[in-house]
């Protein structure tokens, strides 16, 4: 057990050092990239070290300081945690390959600092898989904002310092508003902020404080994007894509909708969220940005900006899934996050590569482009059926078992939704693959190669596929979806040893 402390201490400090060492090669790209993989790496295979403990039902914990009688800067492993830590460490590796292809290839500039900070928001982001109580987890959510805030204004431009001002904004304002004033309450009411299998309250508790303090954390853990807190997301799109697909699929969003499904699985329970009544007004909160975030993708011309709203659509389904506090739910909600962050950061790799290749950002202009970068839009294809839930790609599992948890809550109108959100997720996604391998025009026919303009041809000609690097990152990425769904079994059984018990 002492290995096993030490493992998780590593695991948070790994990640700086690595920031640091990074910060003074700067001068030497080669050098600083080879230590961002390197430290990538290790991180993923401390983590991986971890997986027989808990899969054997062991809790590794170690406690760093207390910060208050009876509060420790403390962390734990956990199941939840656990998938958090591995979908996020392994990420790291692929994104960074990706950057270095991105980043060279768009001539970014601050290239270490953009190393620095992705290092520091992965650093917080173990702190929060592995956080053993509310107040550690609420001082590296912060962390983790901060340290994001350099890499979402990454440009420098008035519309990148407008895009981190709404962002650091509205992450700051729900969680000083909201999340904090939940976790004093949390104290004040169970006199413990641990996360305990089956929750922390009492059956005496009024079910009207629990509904508010519900609903406190649920806007108040706004990294969730649960509207009407979300416009931060789309804001934050004037980074440069790897901080994309790190908001998006590694980091940021991930560790909103992870605290989410923690609070709901450790501090409150299934079967207590199950009998407060605020949980169903909820519930519907969650699916209505499900279906209102697709219908604005939908009309979104600019790749990214289609992408982001898919992403705040996305989130929510992992929301209902904790709000329907039945098991399937919670287990779908939980696979979500790893078959999401597969498909998702697909996608925005493909809007990186489509960029760099041909700068190109809107949809409509991009007629004909699976010609020129057959591989980018085939990888784009690939993640779009991930993310809406067809086979044979890894999102299938997750949606399916959502379903699952409306059908065990009774909760047909979820059903619906999702089955609607679904469709609509064909409506927003296949049209761009589609477009690109049969050469549609704008208004929307298919031209044949004879019928297009000796112009369109020229431009066409010249276009190829993005640096090596990225292309490795998208390949292992789409692969990913594919194998999650042949081989769903590592990680069904990980979220399976999730504790659901009755609450004490």
């Amino acid at each position: 057990m002492i290995e096993q402390q030490s493992i998780i201490t590593w695991i948070i400090v790994t990640p700086l050092v690595g920031a640091v060492l990074v910060l003074a090669c700067g001068k030497w790209p080669n050098i600083r990239e080879a230590i961002t993989l390197t430290t990538a790496t290790v991180l993923f295979t401390l983590v991986v070290s971890l997986y027989d403990a808990v899969m054997a039902g062991e809790r590794a914990a170690v406690t760093w300081v207390n910060m208050l009688p009876e509060i420790p800067l403390a962390f734990s492993v956990e199941p939840l945690g656990m998938l958090f830590a591995l979908v996020a460490s392994f990420l790291w590796i692929i994104t960074s390959i990706y950057a270095i292809g991105y980043m060279r290839g768009h001539h970014e500039k601050n290239q270490t600092r953009f190393y620095v900070c992705f290092a520091l928001a992965i650093s917080s982001v173990m702190a929060i898989a592995f956080a053993e109580n509310l107040l550690t987890l609420f001082i590296f959510y912060e962390v983790l904002t901060l340290s994001t805030y350099p890499l979402v204004t990454h440009a420098g431009t008035e519309a990148a310092k407008r895009g981190g001002r709404t962002y650091l904004g509205i992450l700051l304002f729900t969680s000083i508003a909201f999340l904090l004033f939940a976790i004093l309450l949390t104290w004040n009411i169970a006199g413990t902020l641990s996360f305990q299998a089956g929750g922390v309250f009492s059956s005496d508790v009024s079910k009207m404080a629990l509904g508010i303090l519900l609903a406190l954390y649920c806007f108040g853990i706004g990294k969730a994007a649960l509207m009407p807190f979300h416009r931060w997301l789309p804001s934050a799109m004037v980074a440069p894509t790897p901080v994309s697909a790190l908001l998006h699929a590694v980091a940021v969003v991930k560790a909103g909708v992870f605290t989410v499904l923690k609070v709901v699985v450790y501090i409150f329970g299934i079967d207590l969220v199950s009998s407060i009544p605020i949980a169903d007004v909820l519930l519907y909160i969650a699916a209505l940005t499900v279906l209102l975030a697709s219908c604005i993708a939908v009309t979104k011309d600019n790749l990214k900006a289609r992408l982001a709203y898919s992403t705040v659509s996305q989130l929510s389904y992992i929301i209902v899934g904790a709000l329907l506090a039945t098991s399937a739910g919670v287990l779908g909600g939980a696979m979500h996050i790893a078959t999401h962050a597969l498909g998702k950061i697909t996608l925005f790799f493909c809007a990186g590569a489509i960029m760099v290749a041909s700068h190109k950002t809107e949809i409509s202009d991009m007629a004909g482009l699976g010609r020129a970068m057959p591989f980018t839009m085939l990888a784009f294809l690939i993640g779009s059926i991930s993310i809406i839930g067809l086979p044979p790609m890894g999102g299938t599992w997750s949606k399916w078992f959502l379903a699952i948890g409306a059908l065990e809550a009774e909760q047909l109108a979820i059903v619906v939704i999702l089955m609607i959100s679904s469709l609509l997720n064909i409506a927003y996604l296949l049209p761009i693959p589609i477009r690109a391998f049969y050469r549609g025009d704008k208004s929307g026919s298919m031209l044949t190669d004879g019928a297009l303009g000796s112009e369109h041809q020229a431009k066409t000609a010249r276009l190829k596929e993005a640096p090596v690097a990225c292309l490795i990152a998208m390949g292992v990425t789409a692969t990913g979806c594919l194998v999650m769904f042949f081989y769903p079994t590592p990680l069904f059984e990980l979220v399976g040893r999730i504790p659901l018990g009755t609450q004490p």
